[in-house]
């Protein structure tokens, strides 16, 4: 008779997801031990990834920045009523983001999944950038007392640490998201963020032209401790509401605000980009001043001539339409839009002077933008790396 057959050892197949979370709820250490089995595996960037994972990995970026998001909005609205706290609700709100997005660039940094080398650097240099700039923050305003406005070099980094952040994460789903509407969808949500953070700054503007005219009115929402604290430091009232000058608004949202706009529309190359972004922002910003003014916190005035800027840019982008006439054409009608705007008392002061330098200065960058498309830039942004690509079964 031949010799029985040595046992052969079968190595154990990883369990389902849905069986494992099953069994996690009874052995939670099991559960991780096979989910950083399965997928935190080291890798570098570049590495092919299921596009079941790279979407569970950007969704959990779109829901980082919308607390991010709701944190902002909240903070500033809270800054026109209280004295500053670091530990303030919306300081909590906008730092439990910001854990999401920490944790998310440790995993991209120790997969590789989902991103690109370029991509990857655009992450780590945001985020350590915005960690730099938070106790740079703090110690400005122990140094400095109140520090309201948004424009301060130390809130600075912040708005630029975040913007680096975001470019990298919409760099990442562009080039490894399978080509169509979620791509498209995500992508839209991505440059919604980007562009919320770049327009940020001129909501001290828009809380303060109404914040200064309730308090001369004599009815206003700033609790006292605040108003003593500003006087305390040499601020009057103007000076502490609208502390900077009144071409800064509309330079910043033109130059900086449909900037991002023309750049958006060109990566993304749906038609009507611009104007999608703009009216979600807007009606994102409305739905936050019904919210906060039912709490009982400042009310701000929202900047309706964005969208009328943003629908001529996707005409001119559709049109081809040269960027240094584009520029002076949508600085004309913004401006003209932003007289309607005034004209019923919902526009921060403007300077309308600045229209000049502002539309020249925009001419200049959209040109510099269509000399990036015709160089090939915006063409390797959007096709470099392997869209789509789907990995092989991690080895466990």
């Amino acid at each position: 008779m031949p010799p029985p057959a040595a046992p052969v050892s079968v190595p154990a197949a990883v369990p389902s997801a849905p069986g494992s979370i099953r069994a996690g709820l009874s052995h939670p250490v099991a559960l991780v031990r096979w989910f950083w089995a399965a997928y935190l595996t080291p890798g570098r960037p570049g590495r092919l990834t299921d596009q079941t994972e790279l979407g569970w990995m950007y969704s959990a970026w779109l829901g980082a920045f919308l607390l991010k998001m709701l944190g902002s909005s909240w903070d500033v609205s809270w800054h026109f009523r209280w004295l500053r706290d670091d530990l303030a609700p919306p300081h909590l709100l906008n730092s439990a983001g910001t854990a999401v997005v920490i944790a998310l660039v440790v995993v991209h940094s120790y997969t590789g999944y989902g991103v690109d080398r370029r991509a990857l650097h655009l992450m780590q240099s945001g985020i350590a950038m915005f960690l730099i700039a938070v106790p740079v923050d703090i110690l400005n305003h122990r140094i400095n007392g109140l520090d309201i406005t948004s424009w301060s070099p130390s809130h600075g980094l912040l708005y630029l640490g975040t913007a680096i952040m975001l470019a990298g994460a919409i760099r990442g789903w562009w080039l490894y998201a399978a080509p169509g509407r979620v791509r498209t969808l995500v992508s839209l949500g991505l440059w919604l963020f980007f562009v919320e953070n770049v327009l940020f700054p001129n909501q001290h503007q828009e809380y303060g032209v109404l914040s200064l005219r309730d308090y001369l009115a004599g009815h206003t929402t700033a609790e006292p401790s605040l108003l003593d604290f500003a006087a305390s430091q040499g601020q009057t009232p103007t000076m502490f509401m609208l502390p900077v000058p009144s071409w800064v608004h509309p330079a910043w949202m033109i130059c900086a605000g449909l900037l991002a706009l023309v750049v958006a529309r060109k990566v993304v190359g749906l038609r009507w980009t611009a104007t999608t972004i703009a009216a979600t922002y807007l009606a994102y910003r409305a739905l936050m001043w019904l919210g906060l003014v039912a709490m009982g916190f400042p009310p701000s005035v929202l900047p309706f001539v964005l969208l009328v800027g943003a629908v001529l840019v996707d005409l001119a982008v559709t049109w081809r339409v040269p960027g240094w006439a584009a520029g002076l054409l949508v600085t004309g009608a913004v401006f003209a839009a932003g007289v309607a705007q005034e004209a019923i008392g919902l526009l921060p002061p403007w300077n309308w002077w600045s229209v000049l330098p502002v539309a020249v200065g925009f001419s200049a960058l959209w040109t510099a933008v269509d000399l990036l498309c015709r160089s090939g830039w915006f063409a390797r942004w959007r096709t470099a790396g392997e869209p789509g690509a789907v990995a092989a079964p991690a080895p466990v």
